[in-house]
């Protein structure tokens, strides 16, 4: 119980770290999106078509069957992320069950980035991006030419791969929000405050990683500046406010 109240308290310390990040991915999105028309790429299109067209799966199968299909492969992705961050935290795994309704890992090392990794760290893309650096070994897909092309609509290989990709974060981000809103033990062995803030942050990051290595007009040097400008800002805004509350606080106890 010690333990998840340091950790919740932690949380409380990561939401300034949530917030910078979060405006930081705002303003350079929207730099690429005005400055550099990132929305107007095959890039953006056909992921945002994608990641579209599993949401509208998603919900209908909710809407009509009370569940979404597909859930015994999300659970395979999930506690195959769990075996893997044990892996690569040194840890074994001695268990490793998958049911439709559920599954488990038993490991050694149950450690924050091993419990909440399958919530950040979107399995189906990592294997998307895997088979596509196996592939462009032997092909270019970037110079491939159109599969398919008429005056009102093109597809290249690499649009079938933001397609493709599309659908994969969709699945996992569909899948992520609706297994934490029925209650999650891995939330809960670290607070679910914690669990929920570092969660944020991890697709955040995934996302603001997509927007680097994508668009055009940003780079890890520009979106690292973004960062630290409005870290800076947050900082003096944090501080400017806690001299004017001391001040307040001393006004009251002088009576003026």
């Amino acid at each position: 119980m010690r333990v998840t109240l340091l950790k919740n308290i932690a949380g409380i310390f990561l939401l300034p770290v949530a917030w910078v990040w979060t405006v930081s991915f705002v303003a350079s999105l929207g730099r690429v999106t005005v400055h550099h028309q990132f929305w107007a790429t095959e890039d953006f299109w056909f992921f945002s078509l994608g990641v579209v067209i599993w949401v509208l799966f998603f919900t209908g199968c909710l809407y009509l069957f009370g569940e979404p299909r597909g859930r015994w492969l999300y659970v395979l992705g999930h506690e195959g992320t769990h075996a893997v961050w044990a892996w690569l935290s040194r840890g074994r795994v001695s268990e490793f069950k998958v049911h439709r309704d559920g599954g488990h890992i038993l490991t050694d090392k149950p450690t924050v980035l091993v419990t909440l990794a399958p919530y950040f760290y979107p399995i189906p893309c990592i294997l998307l991006l895997v088979l596509f650096a196996v592939v462009r070994l032997f092909y270019p897909l970037e110079e491939a030419p159109p599969l398919l092309q008429n005056a009102y609509f093109f597809m290249t290989p690499m649009g079938v791969f933001f397609l493709l990709f599309g659908l994969a974060w969709g699945f996992h981000i569909s899948f992520t929000v609706w297994m934490i809103r029925r209650g999650q033990s891995d939330l809960q062995m670290h607070g679910n405050f914690f669990s929920l803030v570092l969660i944020y942050i991890g697709n955040l990051a995934f996302l603001s990683l997509l927007l680097v290595l994508s668009a055009s007009g940003t780079g890890f040097r520009s979106f690292g500046l973004e960062l630290l400008r409005n870290a800076e800002d947050f900082s003096d805004g944090a501080w400017g406010g806690l001299v004017e509350f001391w001040k307040f606080c001393v006004s009251l106890r002088n009576g003026n």
